[in-house]
């Protein structure tokens, strides 16, 4: 069944509809917005961020354009069904990747040679992955991305007081253990400040509910993450993949991002054959605050030229 919803601001209507797909057994909700120019974006957001604080802002400008979005929650997360709850899985998640981009192929007005991805954060890492596996993308966008969970780990440790960091770990093992037999997970808030038990301790990580979630805009997102979740993406080194991407790849980085590092992923497009940088002064919400305009626009250039200018292989479908 298809929900439509409608959203009026800023003098324009924003119609979308609720769709769901299989991933893995479970059911993945997401926001469709059907375009006019037959391509599509699928985005995701960022670690444990539900499609709407991860992606409405960018969404409702990339539909504006023309294109048809996907906008997905993983499973286990948000409104998709899945269990355990509030679990972050780096395979599963790739997995809800996959199902979305054959499921974007599917849209009536979706023309299957005009897709691109789009993610921020953690799922801005998982887009180098996904797009390496994928070649019949058509371009993809990796947002103040994860690239490297080991330089990552290294830098959180910097804004995490060592008791707290030895409690955040003991629990994600006890977490891990529990999942073994069946429990149910051992949620931690995602941000919290140094010296608290929480997911991300950064600077700009306390910034995270204020800038995807004002005025508690949106009630039903979950800010709290099984503690298991953090043990594998300090190993997820995803900006390894990036010389396997054959698709336009465009890469935008925050330079003062405390959560995201910079550096690992410029290193990243650096090695990517067909890849553009962004760079802009900020931290890691910077794109959500007063770069976003800057953002915006760099990134509908990249997928005008690269989804609707550039001549798509195969053809479109009849």
């Amino acid at each position: 069944m298809k929900n439509v919803h409608s959203e009026v601001g800023m003098q324009v209507s924003v119609q979308r509809e609720k769709v769901r797909f299989i991933s893995g057994g479970a059911d993945c909700a997401a926001w469709h917005y059907p375009g006019t120019n037959g391509a599509c974006v699928i985005m995701a957001g960022g670690f444990a961020v539900t499609k709407e604080p991860g992606t409405d802002p960018f969404a409702k400008r990339f539909h504006q354009a023309g294109f048809s979005v996907l906008a997905f929650d993983y499973r286990g997360l948000g409104e998709s069904g899945g269990q355990p709850r509030q679990v972050v899985r780096v395979s599963d998640q790739l997995a809800d990747w996959q199902a979305a981009i054959g499921f974007a192929a599917t849209l009536p007005e979706v023309d299957p040679a005009r897709i691109a991805a789009w993610g921020f954060s953690v799922s801005g890492g998982y887009v180098f992955q996904v797009a390496a596996r994928n070649p019949q993308l058509a371009a993809a966008i990796a947002q103040t991305p994860n690239a490297d969970g080991v330089a990552g780990a290294r830098n959180l440790m910097h804004h995490q007081k060592p008791l707290a960091m030895l409690r955040v770990t003991a629990l994600g093992i006890l977490d891990a253990l529990g999942g073994l037999v069946g429990r149910p997970p051992l949620l931690v808030p995602l941000v919290g400040p140094p010296g608290t038990v929480a997911m991300l301790t950064t600077p700009d990580a306390l910034d995270s509910d204020r800038v995807l979630n004002p005025g508690n805009r949106y009630p039903d997102w979950q800010q709290a993450v099984a503690a298991r979740s953090a043990l594998r993406l300090g190993f997820y080194r995803p900006g390894r993949d990036a010389p396997k991407v054959r698709c336009p790849l465009l890469v935008v980085v925050c330079e003062q991002d405390q959560s995201a590092l910079c550096e690992p992923s410029v290193a990243a497009a650096k090695r990517a054959p067909c890849a553009e940088l962004v760079r802009i002064p900020g931290g890691h919400y910077e794109p959500f605050l007063g770069g976003h305009e800057q953002i915006v626009d760099a990134e509908l250039s990249f997928l005008q030229r690269n989804l609707l200018d550039a001549d798509p292989s195969p053809r479109r479908r009849s």
